[in-house]
């Protein structure tokens, strides 16, 4: 189970290691506004559980579940918190007890990079990661023993996640919230890109000052597409300077690439027209989004090598 700020997310995968069932419900955010509090979502979380377990009812009936995951808070650092992986936590716990099964907890940021390496036939040791998403633009430098993974923050944004960067234009624009696949449809009717300005030192970058800018550009718009597809510009450009410094300073020929807004195809594509000599894997689209499908994963792999399958 993953339980984040967008999604409630349960993951079935086989001892084959096959997906077997990917069910979600967005949390639900009424027009015009950016977010949920952490208490409104974690009402919806409780809501949305039992009615996910009941959608795999049938699919899971009469079958043995050796063991549960869930991600338990965001990052894999102490003080590292949010209430609502509290919620996934708390069902995943109860369900291993009642039925005397292992469990094993993760966090949401190594969930998504497990999501990626779960269409790796090889799974890389040391790597770079990129996490770009409603909470989180980070660049992390990854060290894997076994499933064991250590991070090290080498960059990323210094202020704004690019996913509230997309998020908060978006709501101006009059876009639903998470407002992402919606201003890259937009996007696509661009004709003339309205420039929007770049912030990177180093790993680092900023969406502030580029949203800022944005504001200010907003009451003299006169073709959304435009302004949509400048944002999408100014993304990719400054994730690919952040990871071509990163990849300079560390000498990494892995990139692996999660979290929701590595979803956008225009965004992937520049990505791998800017980047050269290192090897940049993505998670598939539907796998880029809050899921359990990478949770699940590492719940399999921690089962298989206890067991030694």
């Amino acid at each position: 189970m993953d339980t984040s700020g967008y999604t409630t997310s349960l993951a079935v995968i086989n001892l084959k290691g096959e997906l077997v069932i990917d069910e979600r419900l967005q949390l639900q955010v009424k027009d015009g506004e950016k977010g949920l509090r952490q208490s409104k979502a974690v009402f919806q979380h409780m809501q949305n559980i039992p009615l996910l377990m009941s959608r795999v009812e049938e699919k899971i009936h009469g079958k043995n579940v050796v063991c549960f995951s869930a991600s338990i808070k965001p990052r894999p650092v102490e003080k590292s918190y949010m209430p609502v992986f509290k919620v996934g936590e708390s069902f995943s716990r109860s369900f291993s007890r009642l039925i005397g099964t292992p469990f094993f907890p993760t966090t949401h940021q190594e969930g998504h990079i497990w999501s990626v390496l779960f269409s790796l036939d090889e799974l890389p040791k040391n790597f770079l990661a990129l996490h770009i998403s409603g909470g989180t633009t980070e660049l992390i430098k990854v060290h894997r023993e076994g499933l064991t993974m250590s991070v090290e923050t080498i960059g990323g944004s210094s202020d704004l996640p690019l996913g509230q960067f997309i998020d908060r234009i978006g709501v101006k624009l009059g876009l639903p919230f998470p407002c992402g696949p919606y201003l890259e449809k937009l996007a696509l009717k661009s004709r003339t890109p309205i420039p929007v300005p770049v912030s990177v030192k180093g790993c680092h970058t900023s969406y502030s000052g580029p949203l800022s800018h944005v504001e200010r550009l907003l009451d003299s718009i006169k073709e959304p597409a435009d302004l949509a597809r400048g944002v999408e510009i100014c993304a990719a450009s400054s994730l690919a300077a952040v990871l071509n410094q990163g990849v300079k300073d560390t000498g990494m020929k892995v990139v692996i690439i999660a979290g929701g807004v590595s979803s956008n195809r225009f965004i992937r594509q520049q990505l791998e027209d800017s980047i050269s000599d290192v090897r940049l894997v993505f998670a598939s689209p539907e796998l880029s989004s809050d899921n359990a499908v990478g949770v699940s994963y590492y719940g399999f792999k921690k089962w298989e090598k206890l067991n030694k399958l």
